[in-house]
């Protein structure tokens, strides 16, 4: 377990409304944290965190400069700044405009209101972002895991990238979308893939079909990472031979506890 405690961590919270401001801060000073400041704008955000930046920030999506996509989407593409958690709490339901927020990573989307319970747990997931477990397997020396990550979004790759190295992985091979990874795949071996599903060229379904019909490999591990609600989708997804699939945006734990029934389990 990680020595942090909800009570140490800082953070920004950035909403236009004055009530919606109070309400946030009234859940979290019931979880014990009182390193929390406001800001209204996107511009006042990025100017705040380019001088101390915060370990969580908490943002509504509609601001009156931009729009929280926009705003992380700055944030993702700032060296110093990238690595910052963040979380949406919004009233949007529309998966278009969610889906860049749930690409980039964040550690939870919350509707307004919000549960204080789903507040509690993005809180938790945070500390487990900022001060993560190892991952240890039975089967595999996780720091000699070879892994291939396959995404057409960069923003999404470095954010897989990221969980991955924080449990511990070291060897991370990257592709762009599944022909570039069926070329990589076809003259190298990896112990575990991660993909997308939507894709450009070939698809992650397409990839899957790849590796287990014409490479005729049936044990490597592949694992989904995607934002896609379609069930027949995934559906056929799992049909094609995917070893887990695991929902945009998602939680370092649930990440280790796939990996450990994927790699050790089915090992």
């Amino acid at each position: 377990m990680s020595s942090m405690n909800l009570s140490e961590l800082s953070i920004l919270l950035i909403e236009p409304s004055s009530m919606q401001r109070k309400v946030i801060l009234t859940h979290l000073k019931e979880e014990g944290i009182n390193n929390i400041d406001g800001v209204a704008t996107g511009s006042e955000a990025l100017k705040f965190i380019s001088q101390y930046p915060p370990d969580l920030i908490i943002s509504a999506m509609y601001l009156p400069d931009m729009t929280a996509s926009e705003l992380l989407t700055t944030i993702r593409s700032t060296d110093d700044l990238q690595d910052i958690n963040f979380m949406l709490v919004s009233s949007e339901t529309d998966f278009t405009a969610l889906d860049p927020i749930r690409q980039a990573g964040v550690v939870a989307i919350l509707p307004k209101p919000f549960d204080h319970k789903d507040l509690r747990r993005a809180l938790h997931t945070t500390i487990e972002y900022i001060a993560p477990e190892e991952l240890e397997l039975e089967n595999y020396d996780i720091a000699e895991l070879q892994v291939l990550v396959v995404d057409d979004s960069t923003t999404a790759r470095n954010h897989v990238i990221r969980v991955l190295k924080s449990l511990g992985v070291q060897h991370l091979s990257t592709a762009t979308n599944g022909a570039e990874a069926a070329q990589i795949l076809t003259n190298s071996t990896f112990d575990l893939i991660v993909t997308d599903l939507n894709m450009p060229e070939m698809d992650g379904q397409q990839l899957i079909e790849f590796v287990r019909n014409e490479l005729n490999n049936t044990f490597v591990p592949i694992l989904m990472v995607t934002s896609e609600a379609n069930e027949a989708r995934l559906g056929n997804v799992q049909q094609a031979g995917v070893s887990a699939i695991c929902d945009k945006p998602f939680e370092p734990q649930s990440i280790r506890e796939l990996l450990y029934r994927i790699l050790d389990e089915q090992g």
